[in-house]
């Protein structure tokens, strides 16, 4: 068998539903596509295992009893930033606009086909790994915003922001083209991947996040411009550094 086969390293899958059908489709699909794949039946045993275990993506079923999907993904980013996908049966835009509001990172509507799961799952996954800077990573923007992605580390205010993956992503992206409008689509493809590029909602409520971390006063953006009806731009700091210089 060739070592491409599977995923290297192999991934850890934690699995959330109280269907004990849902938990096997899932596992079965993903065990064969190389994962380790573990499972909990509700809100409470979840929070615990991605304390016990940490996984490296979950699976969350919004409608559970108790604790439902919403309330275990709020809870569970006040301790993890491991990527979150919400499994649910209703397809309503304020659904999914909800949890990523939350912080979840994708939305898989049931029913659904092995394949459109795996697909979702290995574009969460690969939206963790940030693509070697082109540049030297260690930027400074100006004396309010310092970042350098081999670190993972953003400086805004003189204060450490903490960027989950997409997040990085998505900044990694729009500084590697400061001064360049980088259309929705294409910024949808960069950071998300090309299956997501008519997925809008999700470019606004990210490109919001980051304001609220970087920006001095988001309403108002320094860094990240907005081109109605086009895309977005990260400002150009290399010729506006320059003429100050």
């Amino acid at each position: 068998m060739s070592p491409a086969t599977s995923p290297e390293p192999r991934r850890r899958i934690l699995v959330v539903d109280d269907e004990p059908r849902m938990i096997r489709f899932i596992q079965m699909n993903l065990e064969l596509e190389g994962y380790f794949v573990s499972q909990a039946t509700n809100g409470f045993e979840a929070l615990n295992k991605v304390k016990d275990e940490l996984p490296d993506l979950v699976i969350l079923d919004v409608m559970m009893p108790d604790m439902d999907g919403f309330e275990t993904l709020r809870l569970l980013r006040e301790v993890s930033a491991v990527p979150v996908i919400m499994l649910t049966v209703k397809a309503d835009e304020e659904d999914k606009v909800k949890g990523l509001e939350l912080g979840a990172d994708d939305y898989v509507t049931k029913p659904f086909s092995p394949r459109e799961l795996s697909s979702r799952v290995k574009a969460v996954l690969r939206r963790t790994e940030l693509p070697s800077p082109v540049e030297k990573s260690g930027l400074k923007i100006d004396d309010y915003l310092q970042i350098d992605f081999d670190r993972r580390l953003v400086i805004a205010g003189g204060q450490e922001i903490k960027l989950r993956p997409t997040e990085y992503r998505l900044l990694y992206h729009l500084v590697n083209h400061a001064g360049r409008i980088m259309p929705h689509a294409t910024l949808l493809a960069k950071a998300w991947g090309y299956e997501y590029r008519e997925e809008t909602h999700y470019l606004r409520l990210y490109i919001t996040y980051l304001r609220q971390k970087i920006e001095p006063d988001p309403a108002n953006p320094r860094y990240i411009l907005t081109e109605r009806g086009v895309g977005y731009r990260f400002v150009d700091f290399k010729n506006e550094n320059a003429t100050h210089t």
